[in-house]
């Protein structure tokens, strides 16, 4: 009720024209020095928070950004590894997913998991006969290594039928070797007759069964390369066949050995004429598999699956690595755990928009809550003005009915009206943005009507006093007429 009667007030004033400043020297009482008002520090507070907010969640979506930036550890830089890489960095690029692939040569010679071992890759592909980082988790498998017991004469039915062979191992190295010896080991064959020798891989296999006298040659090769080598073919045709046998321990050599999986050769697929095999034989071998960090994003891996799975046929290579990629297995039991992106993809439970940044809701509602909370503890305790109580502004007033009082011209006194009014002003627009507080409103009210009136007939009695001036100077000079 107080509000209404001083803009009833203040309406007496404002009609008269101010055009008189105070006089140089004199403070205007309703001066002060100007503060940022509590709404306008509140209105900023805000502002920023939000711009804060926006910042922090910018920032994060930036980082996360960033880690669609891929690397992949690879070995030799004319190698299969380093060959499905550059594939793959062209598929994803081409494919226009947000996964773009670097890859990170290493400098130990190729062993390009120790790199990702030591977390200086997100992604590697690795024989599941190597040692498996405990961080891997498998994406996809991309090929298959399987063991190939080939013989010229005799068929070999069991791992003990090796007794008393000369066996010729395929490789480029001794590593196929060693890994026919662990693999036998258990089955306590004697050391002689029994030998094991390495051979080139160049080495024609007409060569090591007729010539060199090997009873049994073992070949460890990738299965999508075996149906497009045209020797074996060759060699069956131009010397009456030969015999590719079955390893009937799979299942026991699989369950001995880590890394060693059971694997089907399929009917004529080293030789459509004669047939070779002449049914599906079952061998040993180790897979090639995709694996990622444990701790990368599931976001990343499942648009890496994505666009891996959709675009199969453009990651095959030339010699046909990764002609046929098949999805990780998501067994808990299985050697290779599969990445939770890569299981959400293969079991068709990728999330929902919500359900994927949910998150980064999360984060920018924390985010706005302590930015937040911080700029009210700072605009509580030391930026926020305290209201001045309207009763303190009395005093003000009462200052101008001082001068009032002391007036002696008309200019004073119009001098003095401005101030009144300002003071007026100012109450009325504290009172509006929270600057100035109720307290003492109707003391502040009182003095303004009492000083107001004052002004009025000072005003009043100051005109009077004028005009008699006025009449005697008239009557004086009819007077003296």
């Amino acid at each position: 009720m107080i509000v209404p009667v001083l803009a009833g007030v203040a309406t007496v004033g404002f009609f008269r024209r101010r055009s008189k400043a105070p006089a140089t020297g004199e403070r205007d009482p309703s001066e002060r020095p100007r503060k940022m008002g509590n709404r306008t520090q509140i209105v900023i507070f805000v502002v920023l928070t939000l711009i804060l907010t926006a910042a922090t969640v910018w920032g994060t979506r930036y980082w996360f950004k960033r880690s669609d930036n891929l690397t992949i550890a690879i070995g030799d830089p004319n190698g299969i590894e380093a060959k499905f890489a550059t594939k793959l960095a062209s598929v994803l690029a081409a494919s226009g997913s947000r996964i773009r692939l670097s890859p990170v040569p290493s400098s130990e010679g190729g062993r390009a998991i120790s790199r990702f071992d030591r977390r200086q890759a997100d992604l590697a592909i690795l024989r599941t006969d190597a040692k498996i980082p405990s961080r891997a988790r498998a994406i996809a498998v991309l090929d298959h290594d399987v063991v190939l017991l080939l013989s010229k004469k005799t068929k070999i039915k069991t791992v003990t039928a090796l007794k008393g062979q000369k066996i010729a191992v395929r490789g480029a190295d001794d590593t196929n070797e060693t890994l026919l010896r662990s693999i036998l080991a258990p089955y306590e064959i004697p050391a002689a007759p029994f030998r094991i020798q390495t051979v080139g891989v160049d080495i024609p296999l007409e060569k090591l069964l007729l010539t060199d006298g090997f009873g049994v040659v073992v070949v460890v090769d990738r299965l999508s390369a075996i149906g497009r080598d045209k020797r074996y073919e060759q060699f069956a045709k131009q010397h009456g066949g030969f015999i590719l046998n079955t390893i009937e321990e799979t299942k026991a050599i699989e369950r001995r050995t880590p890394g060693v999986s059971s694997e089907t050769v399929e009917e004529r697929l080293l030789s459509s004429s004669p047939a070779i095999p002449d049914d599906d034989v079952t061998t040993i071998g180790w897979q090639w598999m995709l694996v990622a960090q444990s701790q990368l994003s599931e976001v990343r891996v499942v648009e890496l699956a994505r666009a891996l799975f959709e675009n199969k046929s453009d990651l095959a290579l030339d010699g046909g690595f990764a002609s046929k990629i098949e999805p990780a297995d998501t067994d808990k039991d299985a050697l290779i755990v599969a990445h939770p992106g890569a299981a959400q993809y293969i079991n068709d439970e990728t999330k929902s928009f919500a359900e994927r940044y949910t998150d980064l809701m999360y984060l920018a509602l924390a985010a706005a809550s302590i930015i937040g909370s911080v700029f009210v503890g700072l605009y509580t305790t030391m930026t926020r003005t305290a209201p001045e109580k309207a009763g303190r502004l009395a005093s003000a007033v009462l200052e101008v009915g001082h001068r009032v009082s002391s007036a002696q011209t008309s200019a004073e006194l119009e001098t003095a009206q401005d101030q009144l009014e300002a003071i007026l002003r100012r109450v009325l627009n504290g009172l509006r943005d929270g600057s100035v507080s109720p307290d003492g409103l109707e003391t502040f009210r009182l003095g303004y009507e009492f000083v107001r009136d004052s002004l009025e007939l000072h005003r009043q009695r100051m005109s009077r006093a004028e005009h008699e001036i006025a009449d005697r100077a008239m009557s004086s000079k009819i007077a003296m007429r």
